[in-house]
């Protein structure tokens, strides 16, 4: 029976120091819905005899089948702590009574869907970091703790399935310690290396309660903080001073019961005796061998020490389900996990004082980012959504997000900014009235009539004016909040089209909805007409096309085999300045082209370096950092494509009347060639563009955007083939997890698959080797299939996109070379003639 009201939750929502929203984060597989059930058990949404096995928040069929999660799923807990005392240990921030609300979300791990986990952290103030024992940090906790640290998210970690440590791995208490040790180290050096002022030291320490232990299968962790208490009682030493020596290098001698910070003889590491002694105890008895009244005599006086109660019956069990049983009640999961969300994460009143500068693209001062600031439930509105959750009423969404200041009703007016509004314009704005909030409930939902801010939200009637995210306000001079941005890009594709004509209509609505209903996935049609559908690897693909075939679209699809984009490059600069005339022949530009270096690309893609900056700022940056002429740096026309790519149009010409006139023009006609190369009509990518020259007609009708628009993508495409052209072709990073004797299946797979090595390392205490490489992207379809049979099954590998990188295999433009065929396929599939046209149709003779 679920122990609390929607009345309750909305009178918690009014005192915002109470309020914890949380996102539980991890690699995949390292058991963040499985911990997440415990709490949902505790909280009497679930029975807590299914808790570890319902993995209740993994609310559709294809991820209880999978045993994956796909979506993030919020829902709302109440939380209380046991004694007022335990207020006082929550440091640097105000608190309100010992009642808490925690609006928890639990995220998947898996990296196609990281897009998912950056949509939850931005709603979120805290975060819970599970990482396994066994397998440690591994590559996908370091993306989400980066993501989170971006956020100025505060972490706090669980380190999970300690019984495997216990029942596979059969590791001794000093072992067990170390590997804890190692575990910690390593979160700390990540969190470490994203150092922000604002955010302070976010370092985690088991002695400080920031770090629990414990299984989330059998549904049992404890802190420090617990034992300590304990033992408090018992020693009459003051709980603090004993978390402190219960890590670290402290070891106690039972005969002369003193401390030593070295070991001597006799003397043992406290973690190891107050801490790991009981649970191995336990552990041991419980999974002997021995007959039933003799474990029951051992075990009777264990229990009744540690006051644990259990029935006759409860005795005649089996080993591991005992077992489950007797730690749930010696150190139940949820107890630690509330204890260290309420003491140890910030509530929103405390965390939107830092992150409201990160959040707000406005001024500081304004009214929007005050109200923000002070998390003041009288400001004006300022609601950031998220995603778009699908709602069970065919094609219509949910808006899931967060209110950062003001209050949100049923019936409010509000002004609905997409991502590409600017204040004062009119573009991507709708005023419009809310329907209904809810309160989002796992698979369900609460009606509620407001929200006040520092609460996570739905919304419903909004879902037709977003298409994936934005800010609703109702304030009429309030800037957006920040786009968020993205870990993974889209860099696998299929084109579908339907079997049966008549049911176009039926895909082109189907896959507007597919692209409102995920963060990260991209539909688009091409120029020759095919539906294309873009994700973040391929099982981010196969999920989205299952949607859209069973969901969205509901009809019949043909789906192509798999798709990579490339981009298109020049490797030197151009060996002749390019001419191009107009059509008219009055007008002439000189362009050259010239590889831009990869550090400056990353800077632009990244956000470093946008169009937005300052002119003289950005100049600056360009010649300290990146070795520009300042001159130059000052003179950038634009970047392309769609005016953020990494892509420069550079204006190196000297006294040329009239050329500001036709500014717009040679843009416009930069953006388009930008967008659709020479080569093969793919983005280009690190290319500067100097403009040398122009001879201009000396009348402004011989100069329109007719004459110069085609004349500049003509010139852009001259000089572009003139630099010695080349393809860029997207690499993953991929990282596997294997024992030392399927070693040789993984390196035969990589290397026919063009894959190289960088690093390979071996976790300690465990026969598990890490070992990273970089994947072509177009490489990679089947590539786990393979992994998994060259390995009978042993290796897990996790792929994410990292870089571009040159095509090797010849010149693009050879068509009997490696590069060549992929060019010609790719002009092939859109419909275009085969050969790439010669450079001499794109410029004139001088």
């Amino acid at each position: 029976m679920v122990n609390f009201t929607i009345e309750e939750i909305r009178a918690l929502m009014d005192k915002p120091t109470n309020v914890r929203n949380m996102s539980v984060i991890a690699h995949v597989d390292h058991g963040k819905s499985t911990l997440t059930d415990s709490l949902l058990a505790k909280a009497g949404i679930i029975s807590s005899a299914k808790a570890g096995d319902q993995r209740a928040t993994d609310t559709r069929q294809d991820e209880q089948d999978r045993g994956i999660t796909i979506k993030s799923t919020a829902i709302s807990l109440y939380g209380k702590l046991e004694n007022e005392d335990d207020v006082k240990d929550i440091v640097g921030q105000k608190t309100d009574g010992t009642d808490f609300l925690i609006n928890l979300i639990d995220s998947p791990g898996h990296v196609d869907f990281s897009s998912e986990v950056t949509a939850a952290l931005r709603v979120t103030d805290g975060a819970l970091v599970v990482v396994d024992t066994v397998e440690g940090v591994c590559v996908q906790t370091e993306t989400v703790l980066r993501q989170a640290l971006g956020e100025r998210i505060k972490p706090v970690v669980i380190i999970n399935k300690v019984d495997r440590a216990l029942l596979e791995l059969q590791v001794g208490q000093e072992d067990l310690y170390q590997s804890f040790s190692r575990t910690i180290e390593s979160v700390n050096v990540i969190i470490s290396t994203y150092f922000d002022q604002a955010l302070g030291d976010v370092q985690v320490y088991p002695d400080k309660g920031t770090v629990a232990f414990g299984s989330g299968l059998h549904g049992w962790a404890f802190t420090l903080r617990q034992f300590a208490n304990r033992y408090a009682a018992k020693f009459g030493v003051e709980r603090n001073k004993l978390m402190a020596r219960f890590w670290g290098d402290n070891f106690f001698n039972p005969k002369t019961k003193k401390w030593s910070s070295k070991a001597t003889p006799g003397s043992e590491r406290g973690f190891n005796m107050f801490v790991l002694t009981p649970i191995f105890k336990l552990f041991e008895i419980i999974m002997s061998d021995k007959k039933n009244d003799e474990k029951r005599g051992k075990l009777e006086p264990l229990l009744k020490q540690l006051g644990i109660k259990i029935t006759d019956d409860d005795y005649e069990k089996e080993k591991k389900p005992l077992l489950k049983l007797v730690m749930r009640l010696f150190l139940p999961a949820a107890d630690s996990l509330l204890e260290m969300m309420m003491l140890h994460l910030p509530s929103p009143v405390t965390a939107q004082k830092y992150r409201a500068e990160t959040l707000y693209e406005g001024p500081s001062d304004d009214e929007a980012c005050i109200g923000i600031r002070d998390c003041d439930p009288k400001a004006p509105l300022m609601l950031y959504v998220s995603k778009m959750v699908p709602t069970s009423d065919k094609g219509r969404f949910y808006a899931f997000g967060r209110v950062f200041a003001g209050t949100v009703r049923s019936g409010l007016k509000v002004r609905i900014q997409g991502p590409n509004y600017q204040p004062g314009k009119k573009d991507d704005l709708f005023i419009k009235a809310i329907q209904r909030t809810v309160l989002m409930m796992a698979g369900k939902v609460e009606p509620i009539d407001d929200m006040p801010a520092g609460n996570i939200v739905g919304l419903v009637g909004i879902d037709q004016f977003l298409l994936k995210s934005g800010t609703l306000t109702t304030s009429e001079t309030a800037h957006n909040l920040k786009v968020m941005k993205f870990s993974v890009s889209p860099v696998v594709q299929r084109s579908v089209q339907v079997k049966n004509a008549q049911d176009l209509p039926k895909l082109v609505e189907g896959l507007k909805r597919l692209s409102k209903s995920d963060p990260c996935v991209l539909t688009f049609t091409s120029e020759s007409g095919e539906h294309v559908v873009a994700g973040a690897g391929e099982l981010h693909l196969e999920i989205c096309l299952n949607d859209l075939q069973n969901d969205h679209a509901c009809v019949p699809l043909h789906i192509s085999d798999p798709v990579v984009p490339y981009r298109e490059t020049v490797t030197e600069k151009s060996s002749l300045t390019a001419l191009s005339k107009s059509p008219n022949k009055h007008n002439r530009l000189y362009m050259e082209a010239e590889p831009m270096s990869e550090d400056l690309s990353l800077a632009i893609e990244a956000g470093k370096i946008t169009p937005r900056d300052d002119f003289k700022a950005r100049a600056r940056i360009l010649a300290d950092d990146f070795g520009w002429d300042v001159t130059d740096a000052r003179k950038i026309w634009a970047f392309g494509p769609d005016t953020t790519g990494a892509n420069l149009i550079v204006d190196q010409t000297k006294a040329v009347q009239y050329l500001q006139e036709i500014k717009d023009s040679v843009v416009s006609g930069f953006q388009w060639a930008t967008r659709e190369g020479p080569v093969g009509e793919e983005p280009m990518r690190s290319v500067r563009f100097n403009v040398m020259d122009v001879t201009l007609h000396a009348d402004a009708i011989h100069r329109g955007g007719g004459q110069i628009i085609p004349t500049s993508r003509r010139v852009l495409y001259a000089s572009a083939l003139l630099a010695n052209p080349a393809l860029l072709e997207p690499v993953f990073m991929v990282e596997i997890m294997v024992p030392e004797d399927a070693m040789g299946g993984v390196y035969g797979v990589l290397t026919r698959r063009r894959g190289h090595v960088f690093a390979e390392e071996q976790r300690p205490g465990t026969p598990l080797f890490n070992i990273k490489s970089y994947l072509p992207v177009m490489e990679s379809f089947g590539f786990n299939g393979d992994l998994r049979q060259a390995t009978s099954g042993k290796a897990f590998p996790q792929s994410v996109f990292d870089h571009w990188e040159v095509l090797p295999g010849g010149s693009p433009l050879d068509p009997t070379t490696m590069t060549g065929k992929v060019v010609q396929e790719m002009r092939k599939r859109k419909g275009l003639k085969t050969e790439v046209p010669d450079v001499s149709n794109y410029y004139d003779k001088l």
